[in-house]
């Protein structure tokens, strides 16, 4: 039976996104709002990590995530994709690097494009939850901490008992 992959028939986001409502509010209005958005694709795309409020990071990721799989999904030569990436990326050469560099990089991902962290707080000062947002296979060094080497990780206890009685039995046997 020929039947077609749905996989290939809709877009698939691979965060989770919540109907919640946000309450992101901007002086110059729902514009306002939308040019913020897409220079924070844009640098986003550009810098490839990038700091900021967490309200707008975890909306502009969303945007980058959708903007990331229609170029996987549909290429340069789709009119729609080339419009959604036109208008998302303020900055024209980043058009290329989307298409040259990126998409290379993805298409074979199975994960989300993006990774989002928390931000240590800024003190003192007024708290706004600040978070780091990159793309996956950037070439900075990772932001998450090296846990190989605490010994109190479960794995690490178990190897530390696991070398303690391989010692005693040699031991044993060399005095036995």
């Amino acid at each position: 039976m020929n039947q077609a992959d749905v996989t290939k028939l809709m877009s698939q986001l691979r965060i989770a996104v919540r109907p919640n409502k946000r309450h992101l509010k901007n002086a110059d209005g729902p514009e306002g709002r939308l040019l913020k958005l897409r220079k924070t694709v844009t640098a986003l795309v550009k810098h490839e990590r990038i700091e900021l409020f967490y309200n707008r990071a975890d909306e502009a990721r969303g945007y980058a995530e959708l903007l990331i799989s229609n170029a996987i999904r549909h290429g340069d030569r789709h009119q729609a994709t080339m419009e959604l990436a036109d208008y998302w990326l303020l900055e024209k050469q980043l058009v290329h690097k989307l298409f040259k560099v990126l998409v290379p990089r993805y298409e074979n991902y199975n994960v989300s494009y993006t990774r989002m962290y928390k931000a240590p707080r800024e003190y003192p000062g007024i708290y706004y939850r600040r978070s780091v947002l990159e793309l996956r296979g950037n070439p900075y060094p990772s932001l998450a901490a090296d846990q190989s080497q605490n010994r109190n990780l479960l794995h690490n206890v178990l190897l530390d008992e696991a070398r303690k009685e391989f010692r005693r039995q040699k031991l044993s046997e060399l005095v036995h």
